[in-house]
């Protein structure tokens, strides 16, 4: 917490901006904030999703409190241009912002082409770079011209971007590089504000549909052709995700309560940061990085026979 950060506890009367709302942790988010009072401001990027997400928020509203819904491509500088000018038009600057949409990539680094990059950065990190260059400055304006303004950032990142779990190549580096941003965003905002803060969310295996997020990719940045190492991916990761033990609803309670106590680090997982341990090991004492499977070599095995038949 930086010094003199105040907690965010009473969030009746403010606004949430979320983004990738319409499902996952972002439609549970979306349901806390009502229940909690929030003026709510929903975006997704598909667009079917999206009503009927919001047709089920809208009643939740406490009395008083109103909700917009905008159709989003979070890649886009101009939309969330567009998206950030209509929320301060309608609610002022928002006190809690969830840069929250992502997509999942995965296959051997070498076979993601060109538009598998451009639309993994794209969502996954130029999403929360948009989202924090559209609203840090107007939050700032508000904390300036009211010493008891309060805001705070939360920016959904990954476990592999604490680690780097291999055949997961270009969502690896989306993540990590959301890592990165927030540690400086927490920090850059502790240079010039005691009001405003940020946090980071790294979720492991949790059920919401980042598996599927396929399905919203743009014509213009098509997948080619699905090579041995992508299907393999898109099955483990599916089935990992299928199978999570902590649901996204629970993932969602985490970020209000981090939200609420201005804590950086938000985990879903807290006994997978045994791997993350592992990796600092590695970077610490320069030795080569360890075994990813070693916990369950069993899994590195057929991962690596299926792709060595296709070899």
């Amino acid at each position: 917490m930086a010094t003199g950060a105040r907690e965010m506890r009473d969030l009746e009367g403010r606004t949430a901006v979320i983004t990738g709302a319409a499902s996952g942790i972002g439609l549970e988010a979306c349901r806390i904030a009502a229940r909690e009072g929030m003026h709510v401001v929903m975006a997704d990027v598909q667009a079917d999703a999206l009503v009927r997400a919001a047709a089920e928020i809208r009643p939740l509203l406490r009395p008083g409190a109103e909700m917009m819904s905008i159709r989003l491509d979070v890649s886009q500088a101009d939309e969330v241009d567009a998206m950030g000018a209509a929320t301060i038009e309608r609610f002022g600057a928002p006190h809690f912002v969830f840069n929250n949409a992502g997509v999942a990539v995965g296959g051997l680094i070498w076979e993601h082409t060109a538009h598998d990059w451009a639309w993994a950065l794209g969502v996954n990190v130029m999403g929360v770079a948009h989202g924090v260059r559209v609203f840090v400055p107007p939050m700032l304006a508000a904390a300036h011209a009211d010493p008891g303004w309060e805001g705070h950032i939360v920016n959904t990142a990954s476990m592999a971007g604490l680690v780097n779990p291999p055949n997961m190549g270009a969502y690896n580096v989306s993540k990590h590089a959301v890592v990165s941003l927030s540690e400086t965003l927490y920090q850059d905002l502790a240079l010039v504000t005691d009001q405003i803060s940020a946090s980071v969310l790294c979720p492991f295996f949790v059920p919401t549909g980042i598996t599927a997020s396929h399905r919203n990719r743009p014509a213009e940045l098509a997948a080619g052709q699905v090579t041995a190492s992508q299907a393999a991916a898109q099955a483990m990761i599916g089935k990992a995700v299928e199978a999570g033990k902590v649901s996204a609803a629970e993932v969602s309670a985490l970020v209000f309560d981090a939200l609420r106590e201005k804590r950086f680090y938000i985990y879903s997982h807290p006994k997978a940061l045994a791997s993350v341990r592992t990796r600092l090991e590695d970077v610490m004492q320069a030795r080569n990085p360890s075994d990813p499977f070693a916990g369950k070599p069993e899994i590195g095995a057929a991962l690596r026979a299926a792709l060595r038949q296709t070899r």
